[in-house]
């Protein structure tokens, strides 16, 4: 038999032209809100993305309750894929290994039974190998599902049904916190205390224009599942709060553990929040390669069930706290945590959100839950009332009843016509056995007929009154928050609130230094030493050449010497590096660089959290903090703007309450500190008015204590505080002549 040919194929349709630009914009824009509201985003009323919400309510449908038997990750996965979330099984079942991760969720809503990754960042097993059920949590997130307290829609397929939004008895958004990266936007919420957030919201629910800042009080900052140590300030947590934007610090929990004579360990026992413990090992082991952390001498990791890093210092000299600063500085023993409270508002609208919005999200859609359960419970009473009274008439008439079952043809029609009964009771009647109509009570009838026209008023009086309804959200929230209150294993904070550290070792190497006494000489000329111990008389100090003492005073190696020269600009050195006191010293500019035209204005010892004040020639100057004038490279640090000619005249300690200011015209004025501004860098303003010269010394001391000064033939002169009131005045003033016995030099000494 002949084979024909198939038939040639239809012509193709005529080209239809599109407009590139426009179908790319339509289709990108699909595809971004696509990912924004159907992956991304959580929903800000019950806090869950569309894949987790149908993970649960997969759950919900197998029947996985708390106490059920656990059943297979495979069968749960399966059946969410098939019926609801056709994104593939992986990424599912990673979803599903993330709910059930105690690490990563603080109240985990999937309990697992098998390997489900651990901390250190090892993966679940597969899902064939792994089984899980649903936990209290999650349950309470269902709560109401089947009593039409949510709206559904139509899966992908349109063969079944899925919530659009889960009942969520709890604020899961804030408790367990969301990430998720979109189209243009991404949200990061780290997780809270659920017990804080009840109180937060049985506050807000009294005050319903209650602040972010104000429900801090509640609330004050997230608990992660890892616990660690948040070191951010009240004030920048409530900014973050306030707007919805920013980070948390988030440190490790250490302890010191003494090892025995005199040696000692750190213990590093909770890691910050979304760090795997792996490879923060191995970060710290690289450090320690690259020798640069000389303090640390080993790394072990002892973890069991519970996190144990070991950290050797390098000497039992060094302070734990140093050891400490430095591997905070340098690994993920602190890291940042960001806040990005970008939500599904009302489940539709991407938007920031503030903790004080993000919380009234979930109260207002608690009520409307439990609105919605409310009339669907009054409709399920107001049925069974209609059904009870066809019970009556059937106990009271039950012979004539069951002489018109057997014998009529229509039944239900004559039931109808005889009791005036409506076809929903004859219905219900006819499919009453009649074993259970033998049973039947009066007074069991009226009883449960008077219970539920109690309950049908209350239910009534409920969706009348909003304020009772509040007032049932707030008690549904207490009891929350008694059921996982700080008392109890999983509600217990495990984060908590310390100040950052004040000081930040700049050179950790001066760590391992020997803490000895030293006293430091500068001369005339720039040069500077560090002699043994502190040493009074240096009389028979030797200089080079024709130089001479300029300044001395007693510290330690371990301390800091600021330098500050004539151009307004101050350097740091260290007392360790100092040359010692057999020779002359060496010259400051080997160890600054100090620029060709300046020179040495001041030496001084740093103090942290002192002050000092520094003036220039023209008579201007202000209060800066030893910590602003600190500087980590050679090249310094610029402090007092000073314009040529003119230069840094004095740096004298700010411990008193009045500045005594000494003219090169040899006048004096003397006038309150705080008319003098604290300042970092700047010019300053004017402490004296000159009409000729300039500002020759400055000197900060105690009125009370009156006014000193040391003479070229080194005795002190002191003017007690009743005779200075001729020169007491203003700042800005010009001054007059300084009482009798003031150094020629013009200089306090």
């Amino acid at each position: 038999m002949a084979r024909h040919a198939p038939p040639p194929p239809a012509p193709p349709p005529a080209p239809v032209d599109v407009n590139l630009k426009e179908a790319l914009e339509e289709r990108y824009l699909a595809y971004a809100l696509s990912t924004i509201m159907g992956r991304a985003l959580p929903d800000a009323r019950d806090g869950l993305k569309p894949v987790h919400r149908r993970i649960l309510y997969g759950m919900h449908i197998l029947r996985l309750d708390p106490g059920s038997a656990f059943k297979k990750c495979a069968k749960i996965v399966g059946d969410v894929m098939g019926s609801f979330h056709p994104h593939g099984d992986q990424a599912i079942y990673e979803a599903l290994v993330r709910l059930a991760q105690d690490f990563t969720s603080r109240y985990p809503l999937v309990e697992g039974q098998g390997n489900f990754g651990n901390i250190d960042g090892d993966g679940a097993a597969a899902y064939r190998y792994t089984e899980a059920r649903m936990t209290d949590i999650a349950r309470l997130l269902l709560e109401g599902i089947d009593e039409d307290a949510i709206d559904f829609r139509d899966n992908y397929s349109g063969d079944a049904k899925e919530p659009i939004v889960l009942p969520a008895a709890l604020p899961n958004l804030l408790a367990n916190g969301a990430q998720g990266i979109a189209v243009g936007m991404a949200t990061s919420i780290p997780p809270h205390n659920l017990a804080e957030l009840c109180d937060a919201a049985l506050h807000l629910i009294e005050q319903p224009k209650a602040t972010s800042e104000a429900l801090l009080k509640f609330a004050p900052g997230p608990d992660f599942p890892t616990g660690g140590i948040i070191i951010d300030g009240k004030e920048q947590i409530a900014e973050t709060y306030r707007t919805g934007r920013g980070s948390f610090r988030v440190r490790a929990r250490w302890t010191k553990e003494d090892t025995g004579r005199g040696t000692w360990v750190a213990i590093v026992t909770e890691i910050p929040y979304g760090v795997q413990k792996s490879r923060l090992i191995e970060q710290l082991a690289n450090l320690l390669n690259e020798k640069k952390v000389p303090l640390l001498a080993d790394v072990r990791d002892e973890s069991a069930e519970d996190v144990r890093i070991v950290l050797e210092p390098r000497s039992r000299t060094v302070e734990p706290a140093t050891l400490m600063e430095s591997l905070f500085k340098l690994s993920e023993l602190e890291t940042r945590v960001p806040m990005n409270m970008n939500v599904l508002v009302d489940g539709v609208v991407p938007r920031v959100v503030g903790l004080a919005e993000a919380l009234k999200q979930w109260l207002d859609h608690r009520r409307e839950v439990l609105l919605r359960r409310s009339r669907h419970r009054l409709a399920a009473i107001e049925r069974r009332l209609e059904m009870l009274a066809g019970m009556m008439i059937v106990f009271l008439n039950l012979d004539e009843v069951i002489r018109i079952i057997r014998e009529e043809d229509d039944p239900k029609a004559e039931l109808i016509a005889a009791f005036k009964l409506s076809e929903a009771q004859v219905t219900y009647i006819l499919d009453t056995r009649l074993r259970a109509l033998r049973r039947l009570e009066e007074m069991e009838l009226r009883r449960e007929e008077t219970a539920l026209k109690k309950e049908k008023t209350d239910i009534a009086k409920l969706l009348g009154d909003e304020k009772k309804q509040w007032r049932t959200v707030a008690y549904e929230v207490a009891d929350i928050r008694k059921k996982y209150g700080p008392d109890t294993p999983l509600g217990r904070r495990r984060t908590t609130f310390e100040d950052a550290p004040d000081v930040v070792v700049a050179d950790l190497a001066e760590a391992l230094v020997e803490r000895e006494p030293v006293t430091i000489v500068v001369s005339e000329k720039g040069w500077i030493r560090a002699l043994k111990g502190h040493i009074e008389d240096l009389s028979t100090l030797a200089f080079k050449g024709d130089d001479k003492l300029k300044a001395s005073f007693p510290a330690e190696t371990t301390s800091k010497i600021l330098v500050v020269a004539t151009n307004g600009k101050a350097f740091t050195l260290d007392a360790a590096k100092l040359p010692g006191g057999r020779g002359h010293g060496e010259p400051i500019r080997l160890f600054a660089d100090i620029d060709e035209g300046a020179d040495i204005a001041a030496v001084l010892l740093y103090k942290p959290g002192a002050k000092a004040l520094i003036a220039s020639t023209d008579g201007r100057g202000f209060v800066v903090g030893h910590d602003d004038m600190l500087s980590s490279t050679r090249k310094g640090r610029a402090v007092l703007v000073v314009e040529t000619p003119a230069e840094v005249a004095a740096v004298a300690p700010a411990e008193g309450d009045h500045v005594a200011t000494i003219g090169q015209n040899r006048k004096l004025l003397i006038f309150p500190l705080e008319q003098v501004p604290e300042m970092a860098r700047g010019k300053g303003v004017r402490l004296q008015r000159y009409k000729d010269g300039g500002l020759s010394d400055a000197r900060v001391f105690a009125l009370k204590e009156g006014l000193t000064w040391r003479d070229s033939s080194d005795r002190v002169w002191t003017v007690p505080a009743k005779d200075l009131k001729d020169w007491i005045g203003n700042r800005a003033e010009a001054g007059r002549l300084p009482p009798k016995g003031f150094p020629k030099n013009n200089k306090f000494g």
